[in-house]
Parts: structure tokens; C-alpha cells; sequence
């Protein structure tokens, strides 16, 4: 097992990303973005400075976090699949080069003026997403759908439609404990319940591939697209991240444990920038917090 993360909420810099990577000795960066721009969308030159840098510094790439089929996407428009697609086309090499074999994308964002599973809107959606994932799967490389604000954050059983409809062996999960606490439960007719991050869990356990770590708190409805959060160190909210990790540690789970703190940064909302210096000691005390709660498990703490 190792420990990775989305260092540009270290910092935007590559270099801040390493520094803090470095401190916490860690190896892997999950990466998002540098200077602001998400690494497949970075010049040519830019993507060379970040190549030499991470190779001078012995850092690897854990995973591209890509924005492709994001939240932000709506899946019945062209422009953004074709966008998603050019994406995808570009981000392959860099990940060869850099010998990543994992690329986070999603599955669209939630529609809002149909149902967002209407027979027509999970048409398009699996339609788009094979190709995106025979894409990767040509390529050698693993797309893991993301359970976020998007058609397969729906519910646990939204994304076990989509394993169902895609059944490439190159399409898995990366689990985020955080993101089902603010989220309904879209299953039944309205009002829904909030999702709970361990029945989501479990009934996708067996799919996952990687996982995010994020803890937070519901607190209210906002009417937005993103609930209102308040975000936490690993273990002090409802992401059932403490129960998550022993069971899958318990079951010999070695793959990557990657840290998206939202603490002083949350990456799509630009009102939550705090300092610098808070947003870099939060990435690295996180870290630390996370590193704990392992070795707790691992001696039976927990």
C-alpha cells in the first residue's frame, strides 16, 4: 500500500507539489493540476518542466485526476464529449511517458431539467463512456470512475448500472469516502435520503481499484450543485473513513490511498482559497493524520 494525493492543494507550483510530497515521504502525487491548469490541458513545454521536475525528484504520478465526463459536463453535449475525448488523447502519452497506468474521469454531470437516469440521458452516457474507456483500454491504462456529482454519484446502484454496462476489464472505481455525505440517495421517488459512504461502499467493494480520502460534515441543503460541507481531518467526519479503511485494509487492499483534503482548498469552488502557508501545512498535517490512522489499524487499534 502507499500514499499519494492531489498535491495542488499543497500548492500550484510543481515545485510546492514535490516539497510537500517529499515531507511527508511519500513517493506519489496524484495530479490534478499545476499552475491552475488540469495536466492534460498543459502546454507541451509546460507538461516537459513538470516531466523533468518530477524525474529529478524521483516523484511518480499515482493518477491523472482529469476533469473528463466531470461534473461539469453535461452528457447530452457534443462540444463536451468531443472535449472530454481530446482530453483523453492527450493525456495517454503523458501518462506513458510517466508510466501512470491510472486516469480518474466520471461519468457526466446530473442533469437537471429530465431525471438524470431517464432511459434517453443513461443511453448517451453509456454510449460516450465506452468509448472513452475503449479509448483507455487500447492504451493499457485504467479509467476508475469517481462516485462524485456526477450519473454514477447517484447512488451505489447507479454505478453498479454502469459496471454492468461496461464491462471492460479497464473500467473500475477509485472510492471517495467524502463525497456520499452530502449526497441524496437517488433511488425511489423525493424527497431521497442522504447516501451513506459505508452502504455505498460495500455494495462496490469488490470493483474498487484506488482510493480517495476526504471527511466532512452535512450540513445543510443549499439548492447548488455542491452541498454545503464542512470539511475535517481524516476520521473527525461522516465519511465512515476510519470503518472503510479496516475493512478494506483487513481484506489485503494494496493499492494507493490518496488524500483530497478540501481543508484550506476545495478545487471547484474559488471561495474557499485560504493562504499559502495554511493551505500547504493542512496538506501535510493531513497526510500525517492519514498515516496515523493506518498504522492504528494495521496494530489493531481500531
Amino acid at each position: 500500500m502507499y500514499f499519494t494525493g492531489f498535491a495542488d492543494e499543497a500548492g500550484s507550483s510543481i515545485d510546492t507539489q514535490i516539497k510537500a510530497t517529499k515531507e511527508l515521504g511519500w513517493n506519489y502525487i496524484e495530479s490534478r493540476s499545476v499552475n491552475n491548469t488540469n495536466i492534460t490541458d498543459l502546454s507541451g513545454a509546460d507538461f516537459e518542466i513538470v516531466f523533468n521536475k518530477l524525474l529529478e525528484a524521483d516523484i511518480k504520478i499515482s493518477c491523472f485526476g482529469s476533469a473528463i465526463a466531470n461534473w461539469a459536463k453535461d452528457p447530452r453535449s457534443q462540444e463536451d464529449f468531443l472535449y472530454s475525448l481530446a482530453a483523453l488523447k492527450r493525456a495517454i502519452p503523458r501518462m506513458n511517458r510517466l508510466g501512470t497506468k491510472y486516469l480518474r474521469g466520471m461519468s457526466f454531470g446530473i442533469v437537471k431539467d429530465v431525471e438524470p437516469d431517464h432511459p434517453e440521458i443513461e443511453k448517451q452516457i453509456f454510449e460516450k463512456l465506452k468509448i472513452l474507456v475503449k479509448q483507455c483500454e487500447d492504451a493499457g491504462i485504467i479509467y476508475l470512475h469517481e462516485n462524485c456529482m456526477n450519473y454514477g454519484g447517484l447512488s451505489y446502484e447507479h454505478t453498479l448500472r454502469l459496471l454492468d454496462a461496461i464491462p471492460s476489464p479497464n473500467f473500475k472505481l477509485v472510492f471517495d469516502t467524502g463525497n456520499p455525505v452530502g449526497s441524496d440517495h437517488h433511488v425511489g421517488t423525493p424527497p431521497y435520503k442522504k447516501q451513506s459512504s459505508w452502504e455505498f461502499y460495500k455494495n462496490v467493494r469488490d470493483f474498487i481499484e484506488y482510493i480517495h480520502i476526504k471527511d466532512c460534515i452535512f450540513i445543510e441543503e443549499t439548492g447548488e450543485i455542491f452541498p454545503k460541507l464542512t470539511f475535517t481531518f481524516p476520521g473527525d467526519g461522516h465519511g465512515d473513513v476510519i470503518r472503510i479503511l479496516k475493512d478494506f485494509i483487513d481484506s489485503g487492499y494494496n493499492g494507493g490511498l490518496s488524500i483530497e483534503p478540501h481543508l484550506a482548498v476545495v478545487y471547484h469552488d474559488g471561495s474557499k482559497n485560504s493562504s499559502q502557508e495554511i493551505q500547504y501545512e493542512n496538506y501535510v498535517n493531513y497526510g500525517k493524520r492519514l498515516m496515523d490512522i493506518v498504522n492504528e489499524i494495521k496494530s489493531d487499534n481500531y
